[in-house]
């Protein structure tokens, strides 16, 4: 894979989701990354699943910021390929979110999109 391709794939997370996620890790016994990963399905035709796990597999990669890490299946990185990870406190609520470049259609909810 050369540097574009790799430069491609690569996905960030803001200092706002970095924070919230080691402060909801440090608050649940056992556990230490954030998994993100995409399945088929919601109203766009993929959506994002959040999950607290214990450690990584051997598919994943690791983003990791300010003692906050997040794991991410190979698979569901060729979807998330450049994407940003942020978390959002606003008037209408707190939320992560995801701000996909690959994504050419997504729902009001914010956990699905289409490519």
């Amino acid at each position: 894979m050369g540097a574009d391709a790799k430069t491609a794939m690569k996905v960030e997370m803001t200092d706002a989701a970095a924070k919230r996620i080691a402060r909801i890790v440090a608050g649940e016994p056992g556990k230490t990354a954030l998994r993100v990963s995409v399945e088929g399905g919601g109203c766009s035709g993929f959506s994002y699943k959040f999950d607290l796990v214990a450690g990584a597999n051997e598919d994943d990669v690791a983003i990791e910021k300010d003692g906050a890490t997040v794991l991410i299946d190979d698979l569901s990185l060729v979807y998330m390929g450049g994407s940003v990870i942020d978390f959002v406190d606003d008037l209408m609520g707190q939320s992560f979110q995801i701000r996909n470049p690959n994504a050419v259609a997504s729902c009001g909810c914010g956990t699905s999109f289409s490519i």
